[in-house]
């Protein structure tokens, strides 16, 4: 009998042992472990704490013009808690159910074979992910920041919502409070590498529990991006010079050098024109010196909704007389656009930076490319 009852309040003990491990929560100050330190994203990085399953992911400065601004999102996985005393967002273990507010989101879920992780999204019709259209009649469409259907929202049963700022914080964040669902924000469109949009995907896999996964799909995308880039340099070419965009109204906004699309220009052995705005936004010019520009440019690309020659002529009819419009050395970036208008180049296009960079040297010098385009096709 004393042998029985030993044995009971062993096994007792283990029990007891095992539960309060499985409830076991660290201090914040904790998880200073790096779990994941991008190497081009600036925006977000993933830690944890030893002997713990869980997972911080700090995002930095969401939103155009923010300032030393973070926000966080707890992952509690394996029985954990939050730190006591943690003010941000906290996920109870991987999201199963996501509610993405942009494309992008869903690129990147797709990118280690997640997309079926998405239930809601924002303007299903723009989207182009083949899984999302499959599925329409059962991924919830809730609509855009300022006019969101929470009802269809609730009724997804969210386990997160990805969010994005444009000028200051989400309106969402309040009534998302109330209902209780976690969000993060996601800043790839802030990134000026484009291989730094593309490391968010790592952010995304960490939510989903996927790490491993996004990290590997993630490494393989700077190897073929780079190897171009060398090829281009190494073939020592004349860089043609490149004009970019359309007028908005009355001006015509102008990308910094810095940018995204400036460093893919000049990675893919181009000439970006305009070496005024050093900023780290775009700035606007008039028409008369857009006019001057792309009278000098030898190519002119990004020409908005443009699908001709004709439609460019319509909507910038001043500019038919110039080099570029004359020759025809006009490329769009909608290749892949759906019925609706939604244009792939601004969602799986983010994911695959390496793509991208080939359509653009395939523009500028088409010997070194064989592939066909993907994003990008000459007006006719």
């Amino acid at each position: 009998m004393k042998t029985y009852r030993s044995f009971l309040c062993l096994i007792l003990l283990v029990v007891l042992m095992v539960s309060c491990n499985g409830n076991k929560s660290a201090k914040i100050e904790d998880f200073s472990q790096s779990l994941y330190t991008p190497e081009y994203a600036s925006g977000f990085d993933i830690k944890g704490a030893d002997g713990h399953k869980s997972s911080l992911i700090t995002v930095s400065n969401p939103w155009q013009g923010a300032d030393s601004i973070t926000t966080q999102l707890f992952i509690a996985r394996d029985g954990e808690t939050a730190p006591e005393g943690f003010t941000g967002q906290v996920l109870q273990g991987d999201a199963d159910h996501i509610v993405a507010m942009s494309s992008t989101h869903i690129a990147m879920l797709d990118a280690v074979d997640a997309a079926d992780c998405v239930v809601g999204v924002s303007g299903i019709d723009y989207i182009s992910n083949p899984d999302i259209q499959a599925r329409r009649d059962s991924v919830g469409d809730v609509g855009y920041e300022g006019n969101i259907n929470y009802e269809l929202l609730l009724s997804l049963d969210p386990d997160i919502v990805l969010l994005y700022g444009v000028n200051g914080a989400s309106a969402m964040e309040g009534k998302l409070t109330e209902l209780g669902i976690p969000y993060m924000y996601v800043g790839d469109y802030l990134e000026e590498s484009p291989l730094g949009k593309a490391e968010w995907l790592v952010a995304l896999s960490e939510i989903i529990g996927k790490r491993e996964a996004g990290e590997k799909v993630f490494a393989d995308i700077p190897v073929r991006y780079n190897a171009l880039k060398q090829k281009v340099a190494d073939a020592v070419l004349d860089a043609p010079s490149v004009m970019l965009n359309t007028p908005y109204g009355d001006s015509w906004f102008m990308p910094s050098t810095e940018s995204y699309v400036a460093r893919l220009v000049t990675d893919a052995g181009g000439n970006y024109i305009y070496q005024k705005n050093t900023g780290n936004a775009s700035a606007p010019i008039d028409l008369e010196e857009a006019y001057m520009l792309t009278s000098q440019a030898d190519m002119w690309l990004n020409v908005g909704m443009a699908n001709s020659l004709d439609d460019l002529k319509a909507s910038c009819p001043k500019f038919t007389d110039t080099r570029c419009f004359r020759n025809g050395y006009i490329y769009n970036n909608n290749l892949r656009t759906n019925a609706a208008g939604g244009n792939d180049y601004y969602e799986s296009a983010v994911v695959n930076p390496d793509i991208l960079l080939r359509d653009l040297v395939k523009i500028f010098h088409p010997e070194l490319v064989e592939e066909d385009f993907v994003y990008y096709k000459q007006l006719k």
